[in-house]
């Protein structure tokens, strides 16, 4: 079921209802077109993040859909019951359940930050409903069972609020502070990034969904093993401890300025690609890399598309 709401950027709002979520989203080009399902970040916008680039890949023949995470906009949970999540098996299970609810049997997957993991994740384990990939910052399946293993000192800085926010303190500056926390996070992460206050207020409008703070601070202490997950989603967390390979064609890419996740030629995460891949450095971007060049992302997507198509020949 698809229901339109209400207009943005990216055309109207609509919904459709998965078992867990009704989920927003937008979609942007000809309704024949090949799709892509486009996956923001946190704490960003789906259409700061992706108007530019739904709209390039709209007039090169695209269909372009862009939800909105659990936790963000529009999107809800249908039961009060459920555990607000946000691990990264149940992105990926949302992912999944998106493309099922709209009948979209295969698409090209790309995203950056928790979208890009959540692409990651149903293109590793379902190769079929993914004809090809593009993430930023590599390879973003995390490897829960070394969550304990300290990082570099340079890289744990760049990730000092999952430390923050393994804190009730770090809970409650989140609830009262979110704006100016995202504020700091948004300039830490893309520091060569001049946004407009226009486009952090557009993104600020998502983060009063009712369970943002509580999907938020559960993905980050998951991740660090400080929280149980949901246990509808435990066979497929454990599927992910395998850190499986991603066969489809895939495009990498690092932001050249990116504040948190420092850009590199590939090779640390080579290996978890095993089909077509290609990777690129891209100047001037940072993590919120298709909203600062959206431009080399749309690139990105089109590459993808076309190693594809050399592999259907």
């Amino acid at each position: 079921m698809s229901v339109m709401h209400r207009g943005s950027d990216l055309g109207p709002v609509r919904h459709t209802r998965t078992d867990v979520l009704d989920i927003a989203y937008h979609d942007v080009g000809p309704a024949r077109g090949r799709p892509v399902v486009l996956l923001h970040g946190w704490p960003f916008s789906p259409v700061g993040s992706y108007a530019e680039v739904a709209e390039t890949l709209a007039r090169r023949g695209h269909r372009c859909y862009i939800p909105y995470l659990r936790g963000h906009g529009e999107t809800r949970f249908r039961s009060a019951d459920t555990v607000r999540s946000g691990q990264q098996a149940a992105l990926g299970a949302d992912l999944l359940a998106f493309m099922d609810a709209l009948d979209i049997p295969r698409a090209i997957l790309a995203g950056y930050d928790w979208g890009g993991r959540a692409a990651d994740i149903v293109a590793a384990l379902h190769p079929e409903r993914c004809t090809g990939l593009v993430s930023v910052n590599g390879y973003l399946i995390q490897n829960l069972a070394v969550a304990r293993n300290p990082l570099t000192p340079r890289q744990e800085e760049g990730y000092w609020y999952f430390f923050y926010f393994a804190t009730e303190r770090g809970r409650r500056g989140l609830r009262n502070n979110r704006e100016d926390l995202a504020r700091v996070v948004w300039r830490r992460n893309s520091p060569q990034w001049r946004f407009t206050e226009a486009e952090f207020e557009q993104a600020a409008r998502l983060w009063s969904n009712p369970d943002y703070v509580d999907v938020v601070i559960h993905g980050y202490r998951h991740r660090l093993g400080l929280a149980a997950g949901d246990p509808r989603y435990a066979d497929l967390e454990r599927g992910l401890l395998d850190q499986p390979k991603v066969t489809v064609p895939t495009v990498t890419l690092d932001g050249e300025q990116d504040g948190v996740i420092p850009a590199t030629d590939g090779s640390a995460y080579a290996a978890h690609f095993t089909g077509p891949w290609a990777h690129h450095v891209v100047p001037d971007a940072g993590h919120d890399l298709p909203q600062e060049q959206p431009e080399a992302f749309a690139a990105a997507v089109l590459e993808a598309d076309a190693m594809r198509h050399r592999l259907d020949r």
